[in-house]
């Protein structure tokens, strides 16, 4: 694996493409409030990585989600190049979110009645892309994750690790300017987690996305150009 300074650029050179500004929130468990981020302040620059560690329960979950703009924040403010958000009413929102950022999480979600090209094109559908064109966007997608022989099998029918590749792939069909992964993966054995943390890093430097990772897998945040600590409500960078 290639070292932290060969996978990055200096960060001066990179462009913002998300701020978040003084970010807090909180959930109630009965009469209990429970702050799970306060005042969480951060930068990232178009094409970086950055993973985000810490215990279970600490709110990095949390986090990726107001990223994912799938949450809001009690208080704060989020920007993606330079527009802040949450103040687009709820059919931008989710026509913003459909565009510009992609999801994978632990769980790959994928339909099973469907084909790994049938499920990476469905983004694609959903926003109303013409059938071909989405077919043939998928198709490169699956081939660039390596799994041009599995084109038209079924979820039932891949590996564990096959059904993450497509659950990628369908992610990064839309050509998203960011990329969230939450512990994705958590429920791979060590070797597909090794080549999903591999293909994760090719894919950030080839196609230039931002790339924010949720884990508790110390050898996945390696990959990344920054690693953060979630700790007490706040983002510590690490060395």
């Amino acid at each position: 694996m290639a070292d932290s300074a060969a996978r990055t650029r200096p960060e001066a050179e990179r462009p913002p493409l998300i701020q978040g500004k003084a970010i807090c929130k909180s959930f109630h468990r009965g009469a209990q409030r429970i702050d799970v981020l306060e005042g969480v302040d951060f930068i990232l620059g178009k094409g970086e990585s950055m993973a985000v560690t810490g215990p279970s329960g600490i709110g990095k979950s949390t986090l990726l989600h107001i990223l994912g703009t799938l949450d809001r924040p009690d208080r704060g403010t989020l920007l993606f190049n330079s527009e802040d958000v949450f103040r687009f009413d709820p059919e931008r929102l989710a026509a913003f979110r459909n565009r510009s950022i992609g999801f994978v999480f632990q769980f790959h979600h994928l339909l099973p009645e469907f084909s790994a090209l049938e499920n990476t094109m469905m983004p694609l559908l959903i926003r109303r892309e013409p059938k071909e064109d989405a077919e043939a966007a998928a198709r490169r997608l699956l081939i660039r994750v390596g799994l041009e022989d599995r084109l038209h099998h079924r979820v039932s029918q891949l590996s564990g690790g096959e059904q993450q590749r497509v659950a990628l792939a369908r992610a990064l069909v839309p050509s998203p300017a960011l990329l969230l992964a939450d512990e994705p993966t958590g429920n791979l054995d060590k070797h597909n987690s090794e080549q999903v943390h591999e293909l994760l890093w090719d894919l950030n430097r080839d196609m230039g996305m931002t790339l924010v990772v949720v884990t508790h897998s110390a050898a996945l945040a390696a990959y990344m150009a920054r690693r953060v600590t979630l700790s007490e409500g706040r983002l510590i960078e690490e060395e």
